[in-house]
């Protein structure tokens, strides 16, 4: 099937390009455009991502290198910096959102029944942010501190295989709270996050959507105890109460009762959360926010291994551009993990990816580590230095 196919193109082989092709048409984005379309300027990019590629300069280098290849990529015609760079500023970023969101929804089927951490059948979501400097004079329109520009990547995480269900790219100077009133709330899933995103009105509309959430209180929470549910301290818990809040505005927020756990860590840690959710054991509500930190992991990965720390464009355009086709490179990848049954990492992956892109060896075959089927080395074939 995909005998002298290069590895990059059987890789786009698993993008949706007919529904890729639907939303630039609603967006207009191939308009007057007659050599290169928003499908080269996607390939041209996920390539980038995929081989580490620093600048425009690099990655038109890199083609340039391998023009004969560019057709068997699937790129049509030469390709110029100052055309990617055009493009990058000119076209549409919310085409490559919708195309991120719609390869989300395909991995997450995907992973629906993927193990996390916590024996939980309802959907478990982590909320974090995480910010990326950049220079105050050539991003104006990202403000962050008095001197230097930042944009901020607020990332809903399905912790199920860790898949971004919901991304909003903001400038530095956006408090992380803010991103609750533009969340999608859905009814029975879990929302985790740390003490960010403490504000009792934003957390009672999700409590009136049906929704759970998991936080943490802070030192100066002002509550009254209603009841103590019984607890086995030998777990680590202090106590399980219902609590209401006392404070004015706390309580004209969240008019409901809350629930209260104190937990202690190994290390003699305090810790003390915050819920909505009655039903579910308390210790099994200290290993939901125990598994925030995979969101946590999710920044670091994405940071070290895809191309959003140095951007080719300074627009906001260009850097939301370059953002949503990383992200789509990743789901990308998640999903082909799945569809070709591989045990190899995302990380192993990529690596092996970014090696062989112009190789010519079946996907599949290319990426199925298998340390058995190495040719063994034979002993007796080596040369000897004290042989007499």
């Amino acid at each position: 099937m995909h005998a002298g196919k290069l590895v990059f193109a059987q890789l786009m082989d698993h993008l949706p390009w007919k529904t890729l092709g639907r939303i630039v048409d609603r967006y207009g984005g191939d308009h007057r455009v007659h050599d290169f379309s928003c499908a080269n300027q996607f390939r041209c990019m996920a390539f980038a991502q995929l081989t580490y590629r620093d600048s425009l300069r690099d990655i038109i280098t890199c083609l340039r290198a391998q023009s004969a290849k560019l057709y068997h990529l699937g790129i049509r015609g030469a390709v110029a910096k100052s055309t990617l760079a055009d493009a990058n500023e000119a076209r549409d970023w919310r085409i490559y959102a919708e195309v991120a969101q719609h390869l989300i929804r395909i991995a997450r089927r995907f992973y629906v029944d993927e193990p996390f951490g916590v024996d939980l059948k309802d959907t478990v979501y982590a909320l974090d942010s995480t910010t990326i400097d950049l220079c105050l004079a050539l991003f104006p329109w990202a403000p962050f501190r008095s001197t230097k520009a930042a944009i901020k990547l607020h990332t809903l995480i399905d912790l199920r295989g860790n898949i971004p269900s919901f991304i909003h790219i903001s400038d530095g100077k956006l408090h992380d709270v803010n991103v609750l009133d533009v969340l999608l709330r859905e009814p029975g899933a879990f929302y985790v996050m740390d003490r960010g995103y403490l504000d009792f009105e934003r957390l009672h509309r999700l409590h009136l959507a049906r929704a759970f959430f998991v936080t943490r209180a802070k030192s100066n929470l002002k509550a009254t105890r209603r009841y103590s549910h019984p607890v086995d301290r030998s777990t680590g818990l202090i106590c399980d109460q219902t609590i209401a809040l006392t404070v004015f505005y706390s309580k004209v927020g969240y008019p409901d009762v809350l629930r209260r756990i104190r937990f202690k860590t190994d290390e003699g840690k305090t810790l003390v959360f915050l819920t909505n959710n009655f039903a579910l054991p308390a210790l099994t509500i200290t290993e939901l926010y125990r598994c925030r930190w995979q969101v946590e992991w999710f920044f670091k990965w994405v940071k070290q291994h895809l191309s959003i720390k140095s951007f080719f464009g300074t627009s906001e355009n260009a850097v939301k551009t370059q953002v949503w086709i990383a992200v789509s490179v990743y789901v990308l990848v998640a999903i082909v993990k799945k569809r070709l049954g591989l045990n190899a990492s995302l990380y192993e992956i990529l690596q092996i990816l970014s090696l062989t892109m112009f190789e010519t060896t079946p996907l599949h075959q290319l990426l199925t580590l298998d340390p058995a089927g190495a040719i063994p080395s034979d002993p007796n074939n080596q040369l000897n230095l004290f042989e007499t």
